[in-house]
Order: structure tokens, then C-alpha cells, then sequence
């Protein structure tokens, strides 16, 4: 069975390489200070919840380097069923679906919930986190970056 070939529309990095090291910077702005399996948690969650292929496999690559285990990576996409996830864990993915299907807005509940786990700086740089792998994620989406492409 052969894959099939999405082709990339464009380099947004070459089209508008201000934009890219803008956001370049946000990102190592918003990781600061926290866990770096946390990070990659929060950032692989975002990415399946916008179908970002390219965002998915960058990030699981990181997250295996961090030391995440297989089994957690899988079940990932489930992870409000599986028992592998810590408490601030939970908060942090529940936070990062409300952000991200922010249509359906962020509850108190779960605000509430993850500021139990995060002291406010904490908190703030999770927020920025998850603001900061969304947008990346539509530049991706938009621009078809695929597995693969540069």
C-alpha cells in the first residue's frame, strides 16, 4: 500500500521568516519553567485536536527524547480514561482541550482545577503553552507541513 502524497502549499518559514522567528521565540518563551514531558504532553494533545500531522510526529519525537513512555503517548488521545496521567497532568490536558476548542470556552471548573496544580507564573507559561502549539498548529494546518517536509 502506497501513502498518499499531500503536497505542501507553501515554506511559511521562507515566505515570512519574521513571522516564524516571532513565534520561534513565543515557544521558548512559553516553555519556560515548565516540565518538559509536560510540555510535549500539552503540545501532542493541541496537535491531534487540530490534525496537525507534521506537530504530532515533532512532537512525540520530543517527548520520547523528554523520557515519556510509549504507552503514555498512546493513550494520549485518551487520556480521560487512562489512569497513567497524574493529577496536574489531567489539568494541564483538560486546560489545553478547553483552550483549544475554545469556541466551548474554558469552564471555572476547569480553570479552577488547573490553578490547584499550577501557582499563577506556572499557570501563565501553561496558558501561553498551549496558545503558542495552537498557532503552530494552524500554520501547519494551513500550509499542509506535512511528516517529512522541511
Amino acid at each position: 500500500m502506497t501513502p498518499v502524497q499531500i503536497p505542501q502549499r507553501m515554506n511559511l518559514a521562507a515566505a515570512a521568516p519574521k513571522v516564524f522567528k516571532a513565534v520561534l521565540a513565543l515557544d521558548a518563551a512559553a516553555r519556560a519553567g515548565l516540565d518538559p514531558v509536560l510540555v510535549e504532553l500539552v503540545q501532542i494533545r493541541a496537535s491531534q485536536i487540530n490534525h496537525c500531522a507534521y506537530c504530532i510526529d515533532y512532537h512525540i519525537g520530543d517527548a520520547r527524547k523528554a523520557g515519556e513512555s510509549e504507552e503514555r503517548i498512546h493513550q494520549l488521545g485518551a487520556w480521560t480514561e487512562s489512569s497513567l496521567y497524574t493529577a496536574e497532568e489531567r489539568a494541564a490536558l483538560a486546560l489545553t482541550e478547553a483552550v483549544t476548542l475554545l469556541p466551548q470556552g474554558v469552564s471555572d471548573a476547569v480553570y479552577d482545577e488547573a490553578a490547584a496544580h499550577f501557582g499563577e507564573k506556572e499557570l501563565a507559561q501553561l496558558i501561553a503553552l498551549i496558545f503558542t502549539v495552537n498557532a503552530w498548529n494552524r500554520m501547519n494546518v494551513a500550509t499542509r507541513k506535512t511528516p517529512g517536509t522541511a
